[in-house]
C-alpha cells in the first residue's frame, strides 16, 4: 500500500506567490508575433514529417449545406505549404511568411539560404527564438501594415 505525502503550509512556502491580474487585451503586437509562433510551429512539423518521411496535417472545421439547405460542421484538413523552395541553382531556401506577405529579415533581404533540411530544422528553432524575443517586430509590423493596406482598397 503506497502512502501518500499530505501537503502542508511548509510545502507551500518553495512556491513563489506574486499578487497578478490577467489582462485583458494583449498588445497588438504580441497578437502578431503569437501569429507568426503558431505558423512557424505548423512549418516546423511539416518539415519534420518530411524528414520523417511521415505526413502532418491539422483539421479545421467548415460549415457545408447540403442540398435542401441544412447546414452542418464537418471536419477538413487545412490545406499548409512548405515555406521552403529550391532556388535556379538547387540551393534549399527559406522565406518567413506573415499572411501573403514575406517578411524582411534585414532590409531587402528575405530568404534564407541552408545546405540540407537538418539545418533548416535548426535554422527554424532560432527563427522562432528571435520572433518570441521580438527581434522581428518592426518586420512584422512592416507586413501586417501592407496586408492592412490590401483590405482598405
Amino acid at each position: 500500500m503506497a502512502t501518500t505525502k499530505s501537503t502542508t503550509a511548509s510545502d507551500l512556502d518553495i512556491l513563489n506567490l506574486v499578487i497578478s491580474t490577467k489582462p485583458i487585451h494583449q498588445p497588438p503586437i504580441v497578437v502578431r508575433r503569437n501569429k507568426l509562433l503558431a505558423k512557424l510551429w505548423e512549418q516546423e512539423q511539416l518539415l519534420k514529417a518530411k524528414l520523417e518521411n511521415t505526413t502532418f496535417s491539422i483539421k479545421k472545421h467548415k460549415t457545408v449545406k447540403d442540398l435542401e439547405g441544412n447546414s452542418r460542421r464537418i471536419e477538413v484538413n487545412k490545406r499548409l505549404k512548405p515555406w521552403w523552395f529550391q532556388d535556379i541553382d538547387g540551393q534549399l531556401c527559406f522565406c518567413i511568411r506573415y499572411g501573403a506577405k514575406q517578411l524582411e529579415i534585414k532590409p531587402g533581404r528575405s530568404t534564407i539560404a541552408v545546405k540540407d533540411f537538418a539545418e533548416l530544422l535548426t535554422t527554424l528553432a532560432l527563427i522562432k527564438d528571435a520572433v518570441a524575443k521580438g527581434s522581428l517586430d518592426a518586420s512584422i509590423d512592416k507586413a501586417s501594415g501592407a496586408l492592412k493596406a490590401n483590405f482598405a482598397k
